[in-house]
């Protein structure tokens, strides 16, 4: 496991399961109940639920609303069950689980309002910019209040903001963050690397109020 000042930055504001920061003060817990997984016992259910609360907080950061997350991990479930004969069995269940969660978040009306005006730099298959764990966006991050490194996350385009959260919560190495996002590994890590300093940038902006 790969611990940072940067991965500790991110991981303290995502880490408490079913647990999302509603507005004002307040937080709110997810207490919703899937149906169709108990329909089915085996391999799947000891695939997929472990993953409950982890796919929750994603979608959560995703549409940045309770309900709408506890809908899009609904419809995530219902569908990789209704799928999961197609998925081959030995590969990267997590990998393809969140792609079926991004999939269903690009295609509803939150998705497509997060993404139609998303203007994004020029990014190519083979433009691999280096993306290490100690950058100068980790250190500034790791010395900051955590509140503040979660209002400059919930700024960042959606793109940014999950790119983000897969690396250095979720700790996926590139290929699984190519195969859930479905975009080239060369793309991941420059993609890394510009959200890491929009993500400094956003912080920076915040500070000056």
């Amino acid at each position: 496991m790969r611990f940072s000042l940067w991965t500790t930055a991110v991981a303290q504001i995502y880490s408490r399961p079913n647990i999302f920061r509603n507005q004002g003060n307040k937080t709110a817990t997810c207490s919703f109940t899937l149906v169709c997984v108990s329909e089915r016992t085996g391999s799947f259910e000891e695939l997929a639920l472990p993953l409950f609360d982890r796919l929750y907080n994603f979608a959560c950061w995703l549409t940045q609303d309770r309900q709408e997350a506890q809908d899009l991990v609904q419809e995530t479930y219902v569908k990789a069950l209704k799928g999961f004969s197609s998925f081959q069995a030995g590969t990267n269940f997590r990998a393809w689980i969140y792609r079926i969660l991004r999939n269903t978040f690009l295609t509803s009306r939150t998705g497509l309002r997060a993404t139609a005006t998303v203007p994004f730099d020029a990014e190519t298959d083979d433009e691999k910019l280096p993306v290490t764990d100690e950058t100068p966006e980790s250190i500034l991050l790791g010395r900051l209040d955590m509140q503040l490194v979660r209002d400059a996350l919930d700024r960042l385009p959606v793109a940014y903001r999950e790119v983000i959260l897969l690396c250095d919560w979720e700790e996926m190495s590139y290929q699984e963050i190519s195969q859930a996002l479905a975009i080239p590994i060369g793309t991941v890590m420059s993609r890394l690397s510009r959200a890491r300093q929009a993500l400094r940038r956003s912080v920076q902006s915040l500070q000056k109020g």
